[in-house]
């Protein structure tokens, strides 16, 4: 395990390569004139290439794509074109605020996910399986914008029940500011992740191994919970640990509505006000988080089935 785990961290390093030269061509070939873009359509040639040099944009591509190699490397991404401050130290600050709204409402989304999953698919085919799609399906068919204008107005602002907006660093201080929002980003993820989880259950129960677990005298619910769940683990695992390079950019729209200063919220200004060394910086982190966990992920599909051999 260890040789191939650093076999696929050397594998690591061509990816990126090909990340920064994706990133170079989106951000720096494809894109319009950063410089013409900050300056508005009234800028003078003087200007626009007086700030093309203030901004590096003046040197040619090949110097310009090894500096994202060397950040995508060193972790320095340079400043912020708009408000000058260093890049890493943005993310520093603003991924507390972020992690602090989706870790919770991730681990809390994953396990009523996977029990909620077992329940039905224990009671598969009766009224109560039937009840839980169908509210599945009705929950996925509302807008997640809905849920969180209606939520936000009627259990903050008409019922003073959660905090309506803002946010304050520390723990506990920020409890009362998050519990909202985790509120909503749970309920939006609970249709997908018990119909996805449910499925999953559904194809191990009727496996061989089940019905002869059965002809054994095993109970249904010791089936379920020790041979279904443990066989369910490996994609379970997959579809957990794919989606956690994810959380680091935070939620988007959560932090918009409710001003929580994460850095989805930080994305988006970025993306507003054309700060590419922001967005680029993004871009190369999910990359390298979405390589890290992918790795992980292999790693842990040995742990859960010692059938599988990492080679």
């Amino acid at each position: 395990m260890l040789q191939y785990s650093i076999r696929r961290l050397l594998y690591i390093i061509p990816v990126l390569l090909g990340v920064c030269f994706i990133v170079f061509l989106l951000f720096n070939v494809v894109a319009t004139d950063p410089a013409a873009q900050q300056l508005g359509k009234h800028a003078t040639a003087e200007s626009i290439a007086e700030l093309r040099k203030e901004l590096g944009l003046d040197r040619s591509y090949f110097a310009q794509y090894l500096d994202i190699v060397k950040s995508a490397f060193t972790f320095d991404f340079g400043r912020s074109w708009s408000s000058h401050q260093k890049i890493s130290e943005i993310i520093m600050n603003k991924a507390g605020a972020s992690l602090s709204l989706t870790l919770p409402a991730f681990i809390i989304s994953m396990i009523l996910g996977i029990s909620l999953s077992l329940f039905v698919a224990f009671y598969r085919g009766r009224i109560i399986d039937h009840a839980t799609m169908f509210v599945c399906i009705a929950m996925m068919s509302i807008s997640y914008l809905v849920y969180i204008i209606i939520f936000q107005y009627m259990l903050a602002y008409h019922w003073s029940i959660f905090e309506v907006s803002g946010y304050e660093s520390g723990f506990p201080n920020f409890i009362p500011f998050i519990l909202l929002p985790v509120l909503i980003s749970v309920i939006t993820s609970l249709g997908p992740d018990i119909r996805f989880f449910r499925t999953l259950m559904l194809d191990e129960i009727y496996q061989d191994y089940v019905r002869t677990a059965r002809a054994k005298g095993l109970s249904e619910k010791v089936i379920l919970f020790k041979h279904v769940l443990r066989n369910a683990m490996v994609p379970i695992i997959t579809y957990i640990v794919i989606q956690l390079p994810f959380l680091i950019l935070g939620a988007l729209l959560l932090e918009s509505f409710f001003d929580i200063p994460g850095l989805g919220g930080e994305l988006l200004r970025a993306l507003n006000s054309s700060d590419f060394p922001v967005v680029k910086a993004f871009t190369i982190l999910t990359a390298i988080a979405y390589m890290v966990f992918s790795l992980l992920t292999d790693i842990l599909y040995a742990l859960a089935d010692p059938r599988i051999k990492l080679q």
